[in-house]
């Protein structure tokens, strides 16, 4: 494969959770392009091409999460807030899980820490783009609202409600996302230890995406991360809104928050590379990813027929129950990783120095 300096293409990687053969796979997977990897794996062949490998930009060991629920009490049922949350803090901090995702950290050592939900006041809107999104997060950063969270290391997720769709277009909608806070939820307890994108949107098979926005001016200057992802489903028309694979929405919900979090702890700034589009020096803020530009996500569930081969529901490490989460790429197993009652050897280090915050 041709580096994009090679080939005056962009550096653009794959930054978007979408469906196996929807037309928002084809159209994302059609603009990837990426320079020749820094470094592979010890050990580890050419192929599978699929294998990670660092590029040696910032990835998050100890991470912090909170979500945000669009829409207002009355767009979301109690019950399914309360499972969501519940499960995605048992998921994020499971000791068999994260024996998967460790390999991806030079200490081996990775945490998990959820800091509650909160609802931003309704009504839901109809559509949200990247743009919303990125105003929204500007704006509960500029008025204190995520002034208890270190934004270096610190992932805000926006869960949209039913019914709304999601797309990737840089520009606002004419849907108003209100940024007030209508109530905070404690954390629920857990018995564990760039260039424009096109239009695909979350009815064409999209499910969310993470990214960063940059607030202030150098040298204070500070990024902060986001996730958003939408209320997957199968829609009263018989359509679909997102990846619906289970037979519960939020346990969609809990899934493609999973993967996002997984994303942006170990690809953080994939936003900046896609931003510094044809500059030689694009992909020196992408963490983990493949050659072919996929992050740790990705390729599980291209590959993946039917999409329940890695979409399950396993038993938590403790035996207190199961969450429902979607299977990483996993270099020691060169393909979608099982949860593992030990730690996954480390995948490799790069030519330059790992950065690794937390």
């Amino acid at each position: 494969m041709k580096s994009a300096t090679q080939t005056g293409m962009y550096v653009r990687p794959m930054r978007v959770f979408v469906g196996h053969k929807t037309k928002a796979e084809q159209g994302f997977r059609a603009r990837v392009s990426m320079p020749e990897p820094a470094a592979i794996a010890p050990g580890v062949p050419p192929t599978p091409q699929h294998n990670l490998v660092f590029n040696g930009g910032k990835t998050i060991a100890d991470l912090v999460f909170t979500n945000f629920y669009v829409g207002g009490s009355t767009a979301w049922q109690a019950s399914d807030m309360d499972s969501i949350d519940k499960a995605l803090a048992a998921a994020m901090s499971d000791r068999n899980l994260n024996n998967v995702m460790v390999q991806y950290y030079p200490s081996g050592q990775i945490t998990s820490t959820f800091r509650g939900s909160q609802i931003l006041a309704g009504p839901p809107p109809l559509t949200v783009s990247q743009g919303d999104i990125e105003n929204l997060v500007r704006t509960l950063f500029q008025s204190g609202a995520l002034d208890a969270f270190d934004p270096a290391s610190a992932v805000f997720n926006f869960m949209l409600p039913s019914g709304t769709i999601l797309n990737t277009n840089e520009a606002p909608t004419s849907s108003s996302i209100s940024a007030r806070v209508e109530s905070a939820r404690a954390p629920q307890p857990v018995q564990v230890a760039v260039p424009h994108e096109e239009e695909e949107g979350s009815t064409q098979g999209l499910g969310g995406y993470h990214g960063s926005i940059h607030v202030g001016s150098a040298p204070n200057q500070q990024t902060v991360y986001y996730a958003v992802g939408v209320f997957s489903e199968q829609r009263p028309d018989g359509t679909t809104n997102g990846i619906p694979v289970f037979d519960q929405s939020w346990k969609n919900v809990v899934a493609t928050f999973y993967h996002e979090l997984n994303e942006a702890r170990t690809d953080p700034d994939v936003e900046d590379a896609i931003r510094a589009g044809n500059d030689p020096n694009a992909a020196r803020f992408l963490g983990w990813t493949s050659s072919e530009g996929e992050e740790c996500g990705d390729f599980p569930v291209f590959e993946a027929n039917p999409l329940s081969q890695v979409f399950q529901e396993v038993q938590l490490t403790d035996g207190s129950g199961s969450v429902p989460v979607q299977f990483q790429y996993s270099d020691a197993d060169q393909g979608p990783g099982l949860p593992r009652t030990t730690p996954a050897p480390f995948a490799g280090q790069s030519q330059q120095p790992m950065k690794s915050v937390g």
